[in-house]
Order: structure tokens, then C-alpha cells, then sequence
């Protein structure tokens, strides 16, 4: 079995790539995307669909409900399903996508957290300023949070009264460890302008597969207040549906944001990761291929 990364910021077309390598050597893949683990976000995810799913079996793909929170150990557990099912079956495992955060996990490793007890939650749901309480008990470790990044800051708290340890102290005490240590990484590299055609063209479709429809009726079922509203082709949405922006204004606001993420994606990957080949699809495809059929 071989275990390869294809990464590529969003709409370089690492979902297509992906499916082709799969055609030609048996593979299993799994999902690096921040939205399609979620059931029910398919369009605006770009998730494979269920024909293409066909191909190869995919993890990390409809793991958890719209109203449930996506974090980093949910990633760890596709991760080591797709592993086993890739081993057991005697295929090579590919990891796709532009969430590139949880690929640098999976090679860093995470810290295991503490047993969090109910009554450790209910305290910090009383907290009033969550961030200024986490300052005073660990300004080093709240230095590198953003006040709005509400997740850590409550992954902080709860480490914090469930073992009396400053969250600094805490990981240093309780270092990460490596899950993965045999992968090779891949990129795909696209011009700015290609990328701009390619994500106008991807944006079109979305809306005539009907992204209006599916924010719309998310919003209608779960609100406003989950994980993935701030994500790029929701919140964009969201403000169309609330008549803050014009049909016009959304597919350019999505194109543009959308490239804007595309850039920060590849520089974490340039400064995350070791060197490794970034290259047109074409070459990506070649090179990828050439290792695998090199190892069976």
C-alpha cells in the first residue's frame, strides 16, 4: 500500500485528477475538505458525486450533520478507517484536497486532550469574556488566537479545568506525535488567470445546480450560528438571500474570495510542508502514476 497526499488550492481540480489516478490503480481516497464531511452541503463543497464516489470508495465525505462540529479528530478517525480499509484491501491510499491543516496534523500529530467532564463544560458556558479568562490564566498560549476563533479558545478552557494546567503547559507536557510518516506530497499548480476561468466557470455551475436552494434551506434547518456559515460560497450566499448583495456581486465575490483562498492554501503548503513536485495537472498526473506503478 502507498499512501499519497495530492494537494492544490481550491478549484485546481484535484477531485477529477484524483478519480483518474483511481481508474488506473486500485485506490482508496480520502476527502482533505472542510465542507464535504458534512452531510447535506453538497453543492457548494464541489464534493464528489455519488456516480464518482463509485470509482473509489471515499472517507471523510458525509461523516457528520450540518449542526455538529468538524474538528481535527474526526479527520484522525477517517483517517485511520481509510488506512485500515486501504490495507486490508491491498490499495493505495490517496488524501485530496486543500484543507491542507489536516494533512500537517496527520505528519506533525496532535496532543491527546483530557477526559472533558459535563460540569467542566457547564463552567465555562458561564464564563462571560471567554478569551480575556483564558488571557489571564495563559497569556502565552492566548497570544496565538484570534478573540473570534471560539473553538479554540473553548478547547483551551475545557483543557484547562479539566486538569488545572495552563494549556502551554499542558502540550508541553503532552507533546504531538506523528500518525503519518510515509507519504509523498503532490501539488497542483495553476496560473492565476487559468484558476480565475476555471473557478468563474465552477461558480456558474453551482448556481444553475442550485447553491441558492441548498444555503437557503441549510440556513432554514440549522441557522446561522454552525462552523461552516463563514466558509467561502456560504457566507456569500447568506448575504445574497439577506439582499446585501446583487446575482452579479455573489459570483464575483465567490470568485474572488475563492482565489484569495487559493493563494493563502498554497503558500501553507510551500511553508508546511517539505519540498515537493508542484506542477501542472498533466505533470502531477504523470508523476503520480510513475510511483505507483513503480511499487506494484
Amino acid at each position: 500500500m502507498k499512501i499519497i497526499a495530492l494537494l492544490g488550492g481550491s478549484g485546481s481540480g484535484k477531485t477529477e485528477l484524483s478519480l483518474e489516478i483511481a481508474t488506473r490503480f486500485p485506490s482508496i481516497i480520502l476527502s482533505l475538505d472542510s465542507l464535504s464531511i458534512y452531510k447535506e452541503i453538497d453543492i457548494v463543497s464541489a464534493k464528489p458525486t455519488l456516480k464518482e464516489r463509485e470509482i473509489a470508495l471515499h472517507f471523510g465525505i458525509d461523516v457528520i450533520k450540518p449542526n455538529e462540529l468538524s474538528n481535527v479528530q474526526i479527520f484522525m478517525s477517517e483517517f485511520q478507517k481509510a488506512k485500515s480499509f486501504a490495507k486490508q484491501e491491498n490499495k493505495n491510499l490517496l488524501i485530496v484536497g486543500g484543507s491542507s491543516f489536516y494533512l500537517k496534523s496527520l505528519l506533525s500529530g496532535i496532543s491527546p486532550l483530557p477526559l472533558i467532564q459535563q460540569e467542566h463544560k457547564r463552567e465555562i458556558a458561564n464564563i462571560v469574556e471567554p478569551y480575556n479568562f483564558l488571557e489571564k490564566i495563559d497569556s502565552i498560549y492566548a497570544k496565538n488566537l484570534k478573540k473570534g476563533d471560539t473553538y479554540r479558545i473553548q478547547r483551551a478552557l475545557e483543557i484547562y479545568f479539566a486538569t488545572n494546567l495552563p494549556p502551554s503547559e499542558y502540550f508541553a507536557k503532552n507533546p504531538p506525535k506523528p500518525i503519518l510518516k510515509d507519504c509523498m506530497i503532490f501539488e497542483i499548480f495553476l496560473e492565476r488567470e487559468i484558476l480565475k476561468k476555471r473557478l468563474e466557470l465552477r461558480t456558474k455551475k453551482m448556481l444553475d445546480l442550485g447553491l441558492i436552494d441548498e444555503i437557503s434551506t441549510l440556513m432554514q434547518k440549522y441557522g446561522k450560528e454552525q462552523q461552516w456559515i463563514k466558509s467561502v460560497g456560504v457566507k456569500e450566499s447568506v448575504e445574497f438571500l439577506e439582499g446585501k448583495i446583487h446575482l452579479q456581486e455573489l459570483e464575483e465575490l465567490i470568485c474572488l474570495h475563492t482565489l484569495q483562498l487559493a493563494k493563502r492554501q498554497k503558500t501553507f503548503n510551500k511553508t508546511q510542508f517539505k519540498e515537493h513536485l508542484r506542477a501542472d495537472k498533466s505533470v502531477v498526473f504523470e508523476a503520480i502514476c510513475k510511483e505507483l506503478k513503480d511499487k506494484e
